[in-house]
């Protein structure tokens, strides 16, 4: 593993454990080269997944996309950094599952909002607000209310 601070390519594997949720194996590491620690993360990866963006482009699924837009919707809102972890690996199983090797960003989008939803009310509009592309006030209203009628019920 090459190391994030020097780039030598030599670590040593110091110490390794699942995570909490068990979907990844956390392990230190210690450079060879310039002695600095640092964190990697191991997940199982059934098979290459590419995203079919909505003006037809394509790249291969990444992970870390997800879990940057779900961090950034969550932000200050209180929400666990495992409940995270916990609804980006759903999110991943379910695309994994479905046994295609192709899936819409629409479709990756959809399933975000739906775990969002059930996780944080507030969180879940702001991802919307950027997915759906809001662009004026009335937008964030009108979908704030429908939120607000659906806690209601």
């Amino acid at each position: 593993m090459r190391c994030p601070f020097c780039a030598h390519d030599d670590s040593q594997v110091k110490d390794s454990r699942p995570t909490e949720d068990n979907t990844a194996i956390r392990r230190r590491r210690q450079c060879e080269g310039c002695g600095a620690r640092f964190t990697t993360f191991e997940r199982v990866q059934l098979r290459e997944i590419t995203v079919v963006k909505s003006d037809d482009a394509r790249e291969l699924f990444n992970r870390a996309k997800i879990e940057q837009s779900v961090t950034l919707a969550c932000r200050k809102r209180g929400v666990p950094q495992e409940r995270i972890d916990q609804l980006v690996s759903g999110v991943q199983r379910q695309i994994e599952t479905l046994g295609e090797s192709e899936i819409a960003s629409r479709a990756i989008g959809e399933m975000v909002m739906d775990g969002l939803r059930q996780l944080d009310a507030v969180a879940y509009i702001r991802f919307a607000s950027v997915y759906r592309d809001f662009t004026e006030a009335r937008d964030f209203e009108e979908f704030a209310s429908s939120v607000r009628d659906v806690v209601k019920h």
